[in-house]
């Protein structure tokens, strides 16, 4: 078994490069092209670059460098190289810059006041940059957002007053690009769920607003007004490109308390369809038919075409062995200027695959990492030595829990939710205070060997989960998947999912840093607490 760990045994240093080129199918139905707005020479900006007609192709993606810690049970680094050359140019500025003076004194004796509308706009100018981004993060007050909107970038506006765009201006490469003068208050601003929707559009929504990435992908559910676009991160900071899920610009959902079946359905829905065309293509099997969403029928139709190829496939045969997803639900930014969670507005998921090897630094076969690979050498090194599958151990475990703390008072099951293809629970150990894991019961280890029932259990108890949490005041979420690689004989590695909520005073310190995980509460409990907020909730 190739041990991850970057030293070898001849004392070097040992990693692994990917050199990403690959091509994408076209899935989008729609061209929904339209201005963005203004450059100062008042020629338009639009998002036409957007939407592409045919398929893409990635002839030279950015390298990606791939350490595995020393210690395997630490991870490992990915190195983006165009940011580190960038770097390795200038050394000296990998850095952070020291915290700015300001006085808030200082700042409110220049406020007056009345109740002037220029002098409040004055005032609100004159706030030192910490006080606005914690406005920016904390005010529920639309009119407070409005002002610091117009602070932290230029609008383009129909003559009702209405913003429509942003003002853009030409870089040195001919390129354009927004016109921001704050760009963390900018990003504050947008992810505030108060800022009024028509402001949040033209900063951040609109399609082709964030920059130049394609979309390939839509969902619109005809039962209610939900829209999903697939949008393609081609230099991206995951090797070989991922995709990114998002709700559109016309189907506003920033908290999961508005996000409807539809609306994870059509989430869920562009991972499964974009990883099955992806194997499709490997396999050689008949091209699906470009400009078009599959509908459920369609892709469950696939999939088993897909098994069926894939069992005549010897090992090693396919590059891409493993899925990659995940879910940053919320987001915070300091007023010190830390970034404390996600990168996105709005509702989005990231997904991607993982090749089965790469090259590595001498010419030779490395296995590239993913996070399932984890579980599946320990369900091999388990059943090797207890001669029992983990999963049938640990299912069990779950089902006869006892509390900690021995007492036969008080509730003892683990169990949230449960139906008849997943189970979604609070894992005695938890790793996060508010930890909960989502598994399938059956011999279930990827979005592969899930059928059509199978994905929309799983896609109803990750929105169960979420709600749940959120219903209990977590603000910032973390969803993982663990997958088995398709081409695994191990049929007792479960797909397994695990939300990680960040709660406010359990940042992570040098505990956590050992992997030591602190909790406040037995997990008994706290199961207790989900399944109470599930009947509130009536999930």
């Amino acid at each position: 078994m190739p041990l991850h760990t970057c030293v070898s045994p001849d004392g070097r240093f040992i990693y692994g490069i990917h050199k990403p080129a690959f091509r994408v199918a076209n899935q989008r139905e729609n061209d929904l092209v339209e201005p963005l707005g203004l450059l100062d020479d008042q020629d338009p900006v639009t998002n036409e670059q957007n939407f592409p007609s045919d398929q893409i192709n990635e002839e030279d993606a950015t390298w990606i460098y791939e350490i595995a810690n020393p210690f395997p049970f630490r991870g490992v680094t990915f190195i983006k190289k165009d940011w580190a050359d960038r770097k390795a140019a200038e050394p000296i500025s990998i850095k952070l810059p020291p915290p700015p003076e300001y006085s808030l004194s200082a700042s409110l004796a220049k406020i007056i006041t009345d109740s002037d509308p220029k002098k409040i706009s004055r005032a609100f100018r004159e706030l030192p940059t910490a006080l606005l981004l914690a406005t920016a993060t904390t005010s529920t007050d639309p009119d407070d957002l409005i002002q610091l909107a117009e602070i932290s970038c230029s609008f383009v506006y129909e003559k009702n007053g209405e913003p429509i765009g942003l003002c853009y201006e030409r870089s040195g490469s001919g390129r354009h690009r927004a016109t921001i003068h704050q760009h963390p208050l900018f990003e504050a601003l947008a992810n505030n769920p108060c800022l009024p929707d028509n402001y949040k559009r033209a900063m951040v929504l609109k399609p082709g607003v964030q920059g130049t990435s394609e979309i390939v992908g839509e969902i619109t559910p005809p039962e209610q007004p939900s829209h999903v676009f697939e949008y393609l991160r081609r230099n991206s900071y995951i090797a070989w490109g991922h995709y990114a899920a998002n709700m559109a610009d016309d189907a506003i959902r920033y908290s999961v308390n508005d996000l409807g079946k539809n609306d994870i359905t059509g989430l869920r829905h562009l991972y499964y369809q974009r990883t099955y065309i992806r194997l499709a293509e490997q396999l050689g099997l008949d091209p699906v038919p470009a400009r078009k969403t599959m509908p459920a029928i369609e892709l469950e139709k696939l999939r088993l075409v897909i098994n069926e190829k894939a069992a005549t496939v010897a090992p090693g045969e396919l590059a891409f062995t493993s899925t990659l997803w995940g879910w940053n639900y919320g987001f915070d930014f300091a007023p010190s200027l830390y970034r404390l969670h996600a990168s996105h507005q709005q509702i989005h998921q990231q997904f991607a695959m993982i090749p089965e090897a790469i090259e590595d630094c001498d010419g030779e076969p490395f296995s590239a990492y993913g996070c399932g690979d984890m579980i599946a050498d320990w369900t091999a090194s388990f059943r090797k030595e207890t001669g029992r599958g983990f999963f049938e151990s640990y299912l069990a475990a779950v089902r006869s829990n006892t509390r900690i703390d021995g007492q036969s008072e008080g509730p003892a099951s683990l169990i949230v939710h449960e139906d008849e293809n997943v189970m979604l629970f609070v894992p005695k150990a938890q790793t996060s205070q508010w930890e909960l894991q989502l598994v399938c019961l059956d011999q279930v280890g990827n979005i592969l060997e899930a059928n059509q029932v199978t994905r929309e259990s799983l896609d109803l108890a990750i929105l169960t989960a979420m709600k749940i949490l959120v219903f209990l005041g977590a603000r910032m979420i973390t969803t993982i998947e663990f997958p088995k690689r398709f081409d695994a004989p191990d049929r007792d590695q479960r797909l397994l999912y695990s939300f990680l909520p960040k709660l406010p005073e359990s940042p992570g310190a040098f505990s956590e840093a050992q992997l030591r995980w602190i909790n406040g509460h037995y997990p008994e409990d706290f199961a207790f607490t989900c399944r109470q907020a599930k009947k509130q909730l009536d999930l």
